[in-house]
């Protein structure tokens, strides 16, 4: 399924990853993970954000995307589905059928 995860970062631990160096290795290590369709870097709601646009083959690996973030940035995290407009016209020709 096609899911948005968006991750608010703690400033002052992002601040401390920016200047370790480690802020850019646990993005690519997040790209590398989720092979996500997007990644988009910039503000939100007052500090950091990331947001990517990736397919989540199953529920389970929801720990093991959302850890790092939690435990390395201090992130809050939201993550929901998605459509890309394919998949909204096969949905909506669906309801006509029905």
């Amino acid at each position: 399924m096609r899911v948005m995860l968006r991750a608010h970062m703690d400033t002052q631990i992002s601040n401390e990853a920016i200047e370790n160096g480690t802020l850019p290795k646990i993005m690519k290590s997040m790209a590398e993970l989720l092979e996500p369709e997007a990644a988009y870097f910039g503000p939100g709601e007052g500090g950091r954000c990331c947001t990517f646009v990736f397919d989540m083959q199953d529920s389970s690996l929801l720990p093991t995307i959302a850890e790092p973030l939690f435990q390395k940035l201090g992130a809050k995290i939201e993550i929901q589905p998605v459509m890309n407009t394919e998949d909204m016209q096969k949905g909506l020709a669906a309801l006509r059928k029905g």
